[in-house]
């Protein structure tokens, strides 16, 4: 019995990343259905952040309230940031991005981010190209690579590739808001999907620095997401003219707007959280390349989707390139952990020496006091027994 719990407890953070991969991936597909239905994406981005708001910041109040980290105008300010660039902006650009192109390419530019966090990182020192070492030339090369296969899944079109013989063609390409696939329209689409990834790689730097100084997981993505709220609230207030975008019924549009912010962004980027504090960042990035399957399979099936060759190249770059990062910055992370736990057997064998050394000395000088009393008392000695014979 304790063998079964061990193996449970040891696929946990497996299972629940698959699942964050299949919630994501659902996400997706609700984005295009009530896009496809003529929904505003700045009004549905709004209405997620308002919702993932709600969820998170109850739950903060809750876990958090004995130990809660002190807040400072200085984490409010890049609480602020995290919102923009993690919430508001990013997915502006993101799901743009998936209403002008597809959810395959969507996906697919997704799996960039590593490589694109690594040039951040290396722009503002947080990572080294380090070119001598293997890890370091991994890096450089999937990085390359990834970025290679996005220009090809953008500008390689190629055969045709037909997975079913059978469509399930729920998408219907008369309704208000569908959008005509031309030229320019995919060409403001790559470029949204591009920007989504600056924009989330930015974000990972500022929250690297953010999580330093303020440790309180919980309240962090509560204060992102109230801050995303604010932003992309205000930023479709402006844009957006037509107030009936702003009415929710009980249909897509309101199963949409809370599925994916209570559930997408409120629960899943928690579980994340815990993953990452399991087993660590790389672990959950690995599994990123799920979501790109799931969502090919599904809209191949059902959102009317057509697969290219080029494309399947290019997404299969983008995957060989975030696995060979992951893998050079895996190595790494090796080697500082190494560095870590031989400098702590150093300290600890110093201090045993010292000690060594210190009850050595101690032992040593107690046998010169001893030695030297006894010599004092056998000098007394003789000295009274000397005294005796005179008299």
């Amino acid at each position: 019995m304790r063998d079964i719990r061990k193996v449970v407890n040891g696929l946990k953070p497996g299972l629940m990343m698959v699942l964050v991969q299949i919630t994501f991936a659902s996400v997706h597909v609700l984005y295009k259905f009530a896009i496809n239905n003529g929904m505003s994406v700045r009004v549905l981005t709004a209405y997620r952040l308002i919702f993932a708001a709600a969820c998170t910041i109850p739950l903060a109040l809750i876990f958090e309230r004995k130990n809660r980290p002190k807040l400072t105008w200085r984490v409010v300010f890049m609480s602020f940031f995290c919102g923009l660039f993690g919430g508001s902006l990013f997915q502006n650009l993101y799901f743009e991005s998936l209403a002008l192109v597809s959810a395959t390419f969507a996906s697919a530019v997704y799996n960039l981010i590593p490589a694109v966090t690594f040039i951040f990182a290396v722009c503002c020192g947080y990572e080294r190209l380090n070119l001598q070492t293997a890890p370091g030339k991994a890096k450089v090369l999937g990085t390359i690579t990834g970025i290679g296969g996005a220009m090809m899944l953008t500008f390689l079109k190629g055969v045709e590739i037909n997975i079913w013989n059978f469509h399930i063609k729920l998408l219907h390409k008369d309704q208000k808001g569908t959008l005509n696939h031309d030229s320019v329209t995919k060409l403001l689409g790559i470029f949204c999907g591009l920007g989504s990834c600056f924009c989330f790689a930015l974000w990972l730097i500022i929250q690297t620095k953010m999580s330093k100084e303020y440790e309180g997981n919980y309240s962090s993505i509560a204060m992102m997401c109230l801050m995303g709220a604010i932003q992309a609230t205000v930023f479709a207030l402006f844009v957006e003219k037509d107030w009936s975008q702003w009415r929710l019924g009980w249909n897509i549009r309101l199963l949409t707007a809370a599925y994916t912010g209570i559930v997408g962004s409120g629960i899943m980027y928690i579980v994340i959280a815990w993953c990452v504090g399991m087993i660590g960042p790389l672990y959950a990035s690995v599994f990123n390349p799920l979501m790109l399957v799931l969502v090919v399979i599904v809209g191949s099936l059902i959102l009317d989707e057509e697969l290219y060759l080029g494309s399947v190249i290019g997404t299969i770059l983008i995957m060989i390139g975030l696995y060979t990062v992951l893998w050079g910055k895996s190595k790494e992370m090796e080697k500082v952990i190494h560095f870590e736990i031989t400098s702590e057997i150093e300290k600890v064998e110093v201090v045993i020496t010292s000690t060594t050394i210190d009850h050595n000395n101690i032992n040593y000088n107690n046998n010169i006091e001893i030695n030297s009393k006894n010599n004092t008392v056998g000098n007394g000695c003789r000295y009274d027994n000397s005294s005796k014979g005179e008299h």
